[in-house]
């Protein structure tokens, strides 16, 4: 007889619905009271996660349905969170496939259901947003189908059924000739998301586990509490577990360590709740374990198998985090030293199975990588809410050796913008050695371009795309494969502004160097030797001095230029910083401010540092 168990994962592009899906199955599902007030998206828990409309970290939450718990991973969309995609899909036994009936299926969809299909899980469509205006849901789902052929799906796999929603306003049917008359009355008893759990319940197979047999549970995520300490979190594969059972843990190496369980908690909606047993198939959290890691197998002791470690696609993007060494260094942050920095990043390793982190013979620097800057710069942005300070430098690719060749990561690139743009953008992107495959017209003003582009191409592309579009166009980009290393490309066109002397920037001083570029700083700022405050109109760096006043004399005067007129700076957001900076500067990163500066701070040292460069590319 087949556990009352169903475990999901809902895996989508970012921004298609899936954590609105979420929601609206949590309250139909009866987890709120009628008259209890919840926040949208309230799965979105971390406060990155709300700022930012995406999902960072995978989290998990349950529901009844008939008399059968339903256990619900809700994954990230971005490919730079693809470890914990990776843990998530460990713990399910199908997916609902989430996507946008306007836009179809997207690169982060392509990452995240290859690894659903190579695990022989069984997908449900899900096309959202069907009440969209432009919405074309047959050609999404005929899309569909031709990306989970070109990944290798089963036959059974791409028999797969499919469900038309609008997770916005709470409906799903199975016939998308419904769709309409629900959209007009949102109010309808019919309307509701019962057509997807029924289909849930019908094609997602229960846990296969065996109850009766010796225990075994992989730990797929970690969590902390200061009142338990470490906890794990996995889902039963075979057995029964207890509070207070005694287990041994294996780790990577297979080290049996012998531990006894202290609480054991279940999911009930947005809750953990305490349970007095769980067997096979059931998702659990347990505490009093401290030896868990990612990975790691708890079993029974009599029966110690470890069941296979998870495999996480290794990082692509490399940089290096180092104590900050400006002027005003241990001014704005609480933890600064490197100590405290080591601590930080080896914390982290626990939870974030997708990071390396390695010391370098300088012990003040590490060297921190990971899947894509926005993996990395999510991280910096924690880091400094924490009160870290700290500086880091550009990122760099990870390049392989592959049968004898040197190799670089490539990316599967789709834009979607205007065809007005279209010239510009591909003119751009000929220049960072990107390979057009696909060039698709919507007949409506709009046109899609499929590329495949170097990893390192697209570093600082994405603000250059956006000037590019004005704003308009839209931009994705999920890991391909490894290949041989292209010619180098073209670096920032622009040199920068750098401040010659310590003080705050006068506005006097300003209006007159806004005349060689934009400026990153304003009257009032402090600014420090080394700084860069702006960017120079011209292809070299010039030091200039912002904290020149005007020399004060006895003569008055009326001139219309004494009154200054300043534009606004450019604003510098952490991955503005991250993706502007070259090889010789370094992004200043404190909880209250971001700054650029040279990684040398004497102009001097910096003249010495380039002839040292020019002497060795001669060599």
């Amino acid at each position: 007889m087949s556990a009352p168990i169903r475990n999901i994962a809902i895996i989508a592009h970012v921004d298609h619905g899936k954590t609105t899906l979420v929601d609206k199955l949590l309250r139909q599902a009866g987890v709120f009271a009628a008259h209890q007030h919840v926040a949208e998206r309230v799965m979105d828990s971390n406060d990155l996660e709300r700022e930012r409309g995406i999902t960072i970290l995978a989290k998990n939450t349950a529901v009844e349905y008939q008399g059968i718990k339903i256990n619900i991973v809700d994954t990230p969309g971005h490919r730079d969170f693809g470890g914990e995609v990776e843990r998530a899909l460990s713990m399910v036994d199908g997916v609902l496939v989430l996507v946008d009936a306007v836009e179809g299926p997207m690169p982060q969809t392509r990452f995240v259901t290859r690894k659903a299909l190579a695990l022989g899980l069984r997908p449900i469509v899900v096309v959202n947003k069907v009440d969209r205006e432009g919405a074309r849901a047959e050609w999404v789902v005929s899309q569909t189908f031709d990306l989970f052929d070109r990944l290798g799906a089963t036959e059974d796999q791409l028999d797969f059924p499919v469900v038309y929603a609008s997770a916005l306003q709470g409906w799903a049917v199975l016939d998308l000739a419904a769709a309409p008359k629900l959209h007009a009355d949102v109010q309808a008893a019919n309307a509701s998301m019962r057509p997807l759990f029924e289909a849930i319940l019908r094609h997602v197979a229960a846990p296969a586990g065996d109850p009766d047999g010796a225990l075994q549970l992989r730990i797929s995520a970690l969590d902390y509490s200061s009142y338990v300490g470490r906890m794990g979190i996995g889902r039963i594969e075979r057995g029964r577990l207890y509070p207070g059972q005694d287990i041994v843990v294996l780790n990577a190496e297979q080290q049996p360590l012998r531990a006894r369980i202290g609480q054991l908690h279940g999911f009930r909606g947005l809750e953990r709740v305490p349970l007095d047993s769980a067997a096979a198939g059931d998702i659990v959290v347990v505490s009093g374990v401290e030896a868990v890691s990612i990975g790691a197998t708890i079993a029974d002791p009599e029966c110690a198998q470890a069941l296979p470690v998870l495999a996480v696609d290794e990082p692509t993007l490399t940089m290096t985090f180092q104590v900050n060494t400006s002027a005003f260094a241990g001014q704005e942050g609480r933890f600064v030293t490197s100590r405290q920095l080591g601590e930080r990043l080896a914390r982290e390793l626990n939870t974030n199975v997708a990071l390396r982190v390695e010391e370098t013979s300088d012990p003040d620097i590490f060297r921190v990588s990971g899947r894509g800057e926005l993996h990395l710069t999510i991280l910096l942005e924690n880091m400094r809410r924490e009160g870290y300070e700290l500086a880091v430098g550009r990122p760099q690719v990870i390049t392989r050796t592959i049968d004898g060749v040197l190799c670089e990561p490539f990316e599967a690139l789709t834009v979607d913008l205007e065809d007005v743009h279209q010239g510009a953008v591909m003119e751009a992107l000929g220049t960072r050695r990107a390979e057009l495959t696909d060039m698709a017209p919507d007949g409506k003003g709009r046109v899609r371009l499929e590329y495949r582009v170097p990893a390192r191409g697209l570093i600082g592309f994405q603000n250059e795309f956006l000037n590019l579009t004005r704003g308009s166009g839209l931009m994705s980009h999920v890991f391909d494969d490894y290949a041989p290393i292209k010619p180098d490309m073209p670096g920032r066109r622009n040199g920068v502004l750098i401040s010659g002397d310590n003080g705050e920037a006068v506005a006097y001083a300003l209006g007159k160097l806004q005349e060689r570029g934009r400026l990153f700083v304003k009257p009032g700022d402090r600014v420090y030797e080394g700084m860069v405050i702006g960017i120079h109109s011209r292809d070299n760096d010039l030091t200039v001095n912002p904290v020149k006043a005007k020399q004060l004399t006895n003569f008055r005067t009326v001139l219309k230029d004494d009154a200054i007129l300043l534009t606004p700076p450019i604003a510098i957001s952490l991955e503005y910083a991250v993706e502007f900076i070259a090889d010789d500067e370094l992004v200043e990163i404190t909880p209250k401010t971001i700054r650029i500066r040279k990684r040398h701070l004497k102009e001097h040292e910096r003249k010495r540092a380039a002839r040292g460069v020019e002497r060795a590319t001669v060599d």
